[in-house]
């Protein structure tokens, strides 16, 4: 536990990275290996995980990471925004440091190694409070880190148990075998925070009632104060804490008025869920899928095809259908650049992982990985 807790270091520099991810998995972190087909990359783990992203922004803004070891499987996807300024140093700061190893190396020096809900509370709690305190050292000199903001999707299978913790709009997916059926259904295991949803714009201007303005809507979608998606997230501290709402953010950020409480949470919504031997796979995936795959498409897909390069599989049905949209051919999309693309789509994560559940039930994992998306394609 003495070596657990020297993991919880989240303002470690670069170097420290591979060191402290071997600490928290007992392997080094891998974010290499991948394979290349122009703005999208994937790769298998056995027959037991499967990743692919592809690229959209000018910078990358989603990234992932698959970590098993000490018989806890950990999966996170996170859909950054915020725009190019704001990520230009994820490599020594939040985007590495905190959210990439903070949530799984508190879970588990959290209450030696117990997960619970209150223990993943507590890991995003410290998470957002130590990002704040970063941007409070860096603010005077890098303002535009205040914007900076992360949706954060986790998921965690410990002791026959699958949790599920949740900001902002990625959704993890289940594939369940229908009885005694070939069928299988999908069932969303993620609770969304999108102002798009009625019930997300009720919560806002229950938890705002002086505020008429809390949702508008712009451009056709609806937004939280006109600017962001998203009702739940890490950072965009410029949303949570008035003294970052100043001049020296963006414009396009900045908020007409100082306000009393913040406006953005960072509680996130918490399932568990019994793991049951009808259970067949999970789908996690950032928003970017989800535009243009239903839950019933993406399970069929991989309830329908091998397990070798299915998260791709799932990547390019999703860009297909994008294509589909704007009348044009997939081959003539993927010869569109990055920015450009984010036009047609945004970036896309896709984890799949597969259940066995006469190997979870025995609490012994596979070997250990420790498995995590490029931070720069």
């Amino acid at each position: 536990m003495n070596l657990l807790s020297v993991c919880w270091k989240p303002f470690s520099s670069s170097s420290e990275e591979s060191s402290t991810t071997t600490a928290v998995a007992g392997v080094n972190d891998d974010c290499g290996g991948f394979e290349k087909d122009g703005l999208l990359w994937h790769r298998d783990i056995g027959g037991d995980y499967s990743m692919a992203v592809v690229q959209a922004n000018q910078v990358l803004e989603d990234q992932s990471q698959i970590i098993e070891s000490f018989g806890t499987t950990f999966v996170g996807v996170y859909d950054g925004h915020g725009g190019p300024d704001g990520f230009e140093s994820k490599r020594t700061d939040f985007y590495v440091t905190v959210l990439r190893f903070g949530v799984y190396a508190a879970i588990l020096a959290r209450d030696y190694g117990v997960v619970t809900p209150e223990t993943i509370r507590s890991a995003f709690l410290q998470t957002e409070n130590g990002f704040t305190t970063l941007v409070s050292e860096q603010f005077n000199v890098r303002p535009s880190i205040a914007t900076v903001g992360s949706c954060c999707l986790v998921g965690v299978i410990y002791q026959q148990t699958l949790f599920i913790a949740n900001l902002g709009d990625s959704r993890v997916v289940l594939g369940k075998k229908v009885g005694n059926t070939s069928g299988v259904a999908a069932i969303q295991l993620s609770s969304e925070h999108n102002a798009n949803l009625e019930e997300i714009r009720h919560e806002l201007k229950n938890l705002h009632p002086h505020d008429p303005l809390i949702v508008a809507l712009k451009h056709g979608v609806w937004r939280v104060k006109g600017i962001i998606q998203v009702s739940r997230s890490i950072g965009d501290v410029y949303m949570k804490h008035s003294e970052y709402n100043t001049e020296q953010i963006a414009q396009k950020f900045r908020l007409p008025e100082s306000t009393a409480m913040p406006i953005l949470s960072a509680t996130p919504s918490i399932i568990t869920h019994d793991i049951h031997p009808n259970d067949s796979f999970l789908i996690f995936a950032s928003d970017g899928l989800w535009e243009h795959l239903s839950n019933e498409e993406a399970v069929e897909i991989v309830h329908s095809n091998p397990r070798s390069g299915i998260a791709k599989r799932l990547v390019k049905a999703a860009l297909q259908e994008a294509a589909k949209k704007r009348e044009m051919r997939y081959s003539d999309l993927k010869k569109i650049d990055k920015r450009v693309r984010r036009h047609f789509h945004d970036d896309i994560t896709v984890i799949v992982l597969f259940l066995n559940y006469d190997q979870i039930c025995r609490g012994a994992g596979g070997p250990n990985v420790s498995l995590r998306s490029a931070l720069e394609h």
